[in-house]
């Protein structure tokens, strides 16, 4: 018997020893998720946010991991919203935003965190009107995106904008927007109906950029709104003018950088206070001619030219 109880406290003391090394491996672990971490000998940057530029963020990560692999960048989504409440409370390293924060957003970052919200922009993009590819519109007017999406809006059919849409039976926009901690919606609605706007409820409102695209490639009465870089033959990207009798414009990246394209802006990045370290060295690599020409490539407007560095 007392053979048997020792054989037990030591089979407990086992289990006791085995669960805190347990719990200490776990700590670890989320210790490595914290920003500037090692993770497996490697330096972690917790990069956050905007939907729209998760395509550009994974390919600066990944072409930058060939050039520092000592440095892993870990990029998420969520919405510009997420980013910026990671930001504020310490999360992350740097959040991606297709807007800029607010001024009770930078305040609590200061409150809780004792640092002040350094912005870059790092990019330009335009904010297409998708249709599906065999819809006959080629162009809309903000005055009219403004009837459609708007609380009291009068648009709700596609003959309202003067065509017959074949393909769409019941002749309804069906509106597809995204959801309200997007950089995008606020964009979006802030250039359509200003500060004290709001959309009329009804839209289907989807998570992401990608999302919204390939709903309307699906849907024949749809109408959505996403990031130029998005766009596939399966859509249409309508022309835009700010109200009837003026010239429309094309989403691309000469009426971006020439500010004729009216719903276009920029692409930004914030850091809690100055950057230093293997961040400032990844946001100077991304002001780069190798950082800008990806931004290029992912279907976004570069910067006229590399800026050199955050410090600028």
């Amino acid at each position: 018997m007392r053979h048997h109880k020792n054989t037990i406290r030591t089979l407990q003391a086992v289990i006791s020893v085995a669960v805190l090394f347990c719990l200490f491996l776990a700590g670890c672990s989320e210790k490595s998720k914290e920003p500037g971490r090692s993770s497996a000998g490697r330096f972690v940057i917790q990069n956050a946010g905007s939907d729209t530029m998760v395509n550009v963020a994974q390919a600066w990560a990944e072409e930058y991991a060939k050039l520092e692999p000592s440095v892993s960048v870990e990029v998420s989504g969520g919405g510009s919203g997420t980013g910026i409440a990671a930001l504020i409370n310490g999360t992350v390293d740097i959040a991606n935003c297709s807007r800029r924060m607010k001024q009770e957003e930078i305040d609590r970052a200061r409150q809780n965190t004792g640092k002040e919200p350094k912005e870059f922009v790092v990019g330009h993009d335009a904010l297409a009107i998708y249709v599906h590819k065999d819809n006959p519109l080629n162009e809309i007017t903000l005055e009219q995106l403004a009837k459609i999406y708007g609380e009291g809006g009068k648009i709700e059919k596609w003959s309202q904008l003067g065509i017959a849409n074949p393909k769409c039976e019941n002749d309804e926009i069906i509106r597809i927007s995204r959801q309200s901690n997007s950089g995008t919606y606020h964009y979006f609605r802030n250039a359509l109906l200003g500060d004290q706007g709001d959309f009329k409820l009804g839209s289907r409102d989807l998570h992401g950029s990608k999302d919204v695209v390939e709903l309307v490639e699906r849907t024949p009465c749809a109408l959505g709104y996403s990031g130029m870089g998005y766009a596939t033959e399966r859509v249409k990207k309508l022309k835009v003018a700010k109200k009837a009798g003026d010239p429309a414009y094309e989403p691309i990246v000469e009426t971006t950088i020439n500010g004729t394209y009216p719903i276009a802006r920029p692409l930004l990045m914030y850091s809690l206070g100055e950057p230093a370290g293997e961040v400032k060295k990844y946001l100077d690599w991304i002001y780069s001619e190798t950082g800008q020409k990806i931004v290029g490539e992912t279907g976004y407007v570069p910067l006229p030219k590399p800026q050199g560095s955050t410090g600028k």
